[in-house]
């Protein structure tokens, strides 16, 4: 086992590396980055510039959308653009860059400063390009939403399908596990941002609506006169009143797979002969079906809880949020991608798949600790 989660751990540097690499390479090569915005906006803005005195980005008796060679330069030092490729390339992932090397001279305290080193390697992801935000603080800033809708629906969507799961496998074939899978089929063919739709024409904050229940914005009543004042419980009810319309659109589709998948994994545990046994002894059903049958059944959702419970701290449904006005990381990732905010664009990737490698390994490890017949040196021997 240690040497198994040695490997592995070796192994999430060099994917890391890859994984950032082919983003690096992807979004250099993608018309629509930040200079060939600015020529779109003075081309489509030329005259007003002009009048409002901004002229001082184009070069005098020069089309419009032409950029003043001088201002050219600048803007590329901004967007740091000035630098050679494979400059720009190792900045991403570790860099040593001193700070007023001109007066300060190279000693061995300058080059363990933490201070003069940048990139991804440790945790320094640069500014966003239209922020003026570090990318860290933007998504610090954004987690609330993320976290809230995320760990949230990942509970409510394992608890909710494991009971109703496991009483499908009981009542199998009976009327109760008939229209429970029509419900559930049904709930699953919805898209969840068509279901969010409807909720808000039908009871949202509009005046078309039948009933006004869902919140206008947001996931708290913040900014409200005498939100402040407000008790802890009442603060507490209108988190969840915030929260229940997004998060049902978020439970929605995830409901078939876990409930049929904990459904069919019961029944299989059911015909196999330890259960023949355990009721020849003459146990109760209830005994047999908590103690022997849920115990391996559960297996394969259990395992795959790490991953999904790591992921969902940085999910976020675009769609989702644009519906319910929630400012949160999808609707960032989303706007950093048509904005080619790189930074922000890779410093998400990065934690993205690191996240996701970390999850992976807990995975793995979890068959272990669950099923002891799995072991790992001896499938490596």
């Amino acid at each position: 086992m240690p040497s198994y989660i040695i490997r592995r751990l070796l192994l999430i540097f060099p994917t890391l590396i890859g994984i950032v690499t082919i983003t690096f390479i992807v979004i250099q090569f993608v018309p629509g980055g930040p200079l060939d915005q600015m020529r779109t906006l003075l081309k489509g803005h030329g005259a007003t510039l002009t009048e409002a005195g901004g002229g001082a980005v184009q070069k005098p008796g020069s089309q419009p959308g032409e950029l003043d060679p001088e201002q050219m330069e600048r803007l590329k030092k901004i967007y740091n653009l000035d630098r050679p490729f494979w400059e720009r390339y190792l900045r991403t992932f570790l860099w040593y860059s001193q700070k007023d090397a001109s007066n300060t001279p190279l000693t061995f305290e300058n080059i363990f400063d933490r201070d003069n080193w940048e990139g991804f390697l440790i945790f320094k992801f640069g500014d966003s390009f239209y922020r003026n935000q570090s990318v860290l603080a933007l998504i610090k800033e954004k987690l609330p939403v993320s976290v809230s809708l995320g760990v949230s629906s990942f509970f409510m969507t394992y608890f909710l399908c494991i009971i109703l799961g496991i009483a499908k496998a009981v009542n199998n074939g009976t009327r109760f596990d008939t229209m429970t899978s029509v419900m559930v089929l049904i709930g699953y063919s919805i898209p969840g941002f068509v279901m969010g739709i409807f909720l808000i024409v039908l009871i949202g904050p509009g005046d078309g609506a039948v009933a006004h229940l869902i919140p206008l914005a947001g996931l708290t009543s913040a900014g409200t006169p005498g939100y402040e004042e407000w008790s802890l419980a009442k603060k507490i009810l209108d988190y969840l009143h915030h929260l229940a319309a997004p998060l049902f659109c978020f439970v929605l589709g995830g409901f078939a797979t876990l409930t049929m998948l904990t459904k069919n994994a019961v029944l299989e545990e059911t015909k196999k002969q330890y259960v023949t046994t355990a009721r020849a002894k003459g146990l109760s059903e209830n005994k047999i079906l908590f103690k022997h049958i849920l115990k391996n059944a559960l297996i394969p959702l259990v395992t795959g809880f790490p991953i999904g419970f790591l992921t969902m701290f940085f999910s976020g449904s675009l769609l989702i949020e644009q519906i319910f006005t929630l400012d949160g990381f999808g609707l960032l990732s989303f706007q950093a991608v048509i904005q080619r905010d790189y930074p922000i664009v890779l410093g998400s990737m990065f934690i993205f798949s690191l996240i996701a490698l970390l999850g992976q390994l807990l995975t793995d490890l979890s068959y272990v600790l669950i099923d002891r017949r799995i072991s790992f040196d001896e499938s490596q021997g």
